[in-house]
């Protein structure tokens, strides 16, 4: 069970690490697994589309994304909606969550990492937000690459997007930060899982190592009194793994942009320009 102090930290700060939540066999385990998978799913790949940005030599096309495993694999399914992570997530939000994505990351040495984003940006659940379990399948810091996150940031609405600097960032948007606010690192063990709100702001750079990985496996939930979510993301499981009946969320609506008002950052909302995931 989660103390009251790790609870109100939670709420004040928008994130919390669990450490050593899964141990070394299943650390192992992932490694393995995800790597015969990589092998099976990239085996007969045609090479890079010409204007994509990618090239057969991007590390990232080596060692892409894994989407959604779960709907295909036992060991994802197993994962996802493992007991441990369910009785963080239930304490942290107060409920019971639902389950809703899968990602395995590589991030081999030499890959971009992902510009500053919310994750809310792309499932778009109503009401209410989605949330992250981030477990760690290498050691990780600023020289691999590590997740960095604004404390607090999860208080803001979903913020407008503008383009991301393509050298750093293998996705095309990213969210400004008002000046004075800065992403942390996250420094994390192999079996350590990072719990965050679907509103913080967070990212990572690339990965400046000459050897290391920094695999992660990344379930996203959503808050249990959820009615939508985008249609990506359908069909979403209940944490014993029934389907459950959602409606599909839109993209669009309103977003929040940072203006100077007398020398202080505040959120302007406008009508959001760019539709999400």
């Amino acid at each position: 069970m989660l103390s009251t102090d790790q609870i109100e930290y939670y709420q004040q700060q928008g994130f919390w690490l669990a450490e050593g939540l899964f141990g070394p066999d299943e650390i192992a385990f992932f490694k393995a697994h995800y790597e015969a998978m990589r092998l099976r799913e990239t085996a007969d790949r045609k090479p890079p589309r010409a204007g994509s940005g990618m090239t057969e030599s991007d590390p990232l096309w080596v060692y892409p994304r894994l989407m959604q495993p779960h709907r295909r694999d036992q060991a994802s399914l197993a994962w996802l909606i493992d007991q441990r992570l369910n009785r963080c997530l239930t304490a942290l939000l107060g409920r019971e969550p639902y389950a809703a994505q899968t990602m395995f990351y590589f991030k081999p040495p030499g890959a971009r990492g992902q510009a500053l984003h919310q994750d809310q940006y792309y499932l778009r659940v109503q009401p209410g937000t989605c949330m992250a379990a981030w477990l760690a399948v290498d050691d990780c810091d600023e020289e691999n690459g590590c997740l960095r996150v604004v404390p607090g940031s999860h208080t803001w609405p979903l913020l407008c997007t503008t383009a991301a600097n393509a050298d750093q960032s293998f996705t095309d948007v990213t969210v400004p930060l008002p000046e004075g606010v800065e992403a942390v690192p996250v420094r994390m063990r192999a079996g350590d899982v990072l719990f965050f709100n679907g509103q913080i702001v967070h990212g990572s750079l690339p990965n400046r190592s000459q050897d290391r990985f920094r695999r992660a496996l990344i379930g996203h939930y959503l808050v249990g009194q959820a009615e939508q979510v985008y249609r990506w993301y359908h069909p979403v499981l209940s944490m014993d793994g029934r389907e459950i009946s959602l409606g599909q969320s839109q993209a669009g609506g309103t977003c929040g942009r940072w203006v100077d008002r007398d020398g202080r950052p505040e959120l302007e909302m406008q009508v959001e320009a760019v539709a999400g995931g």
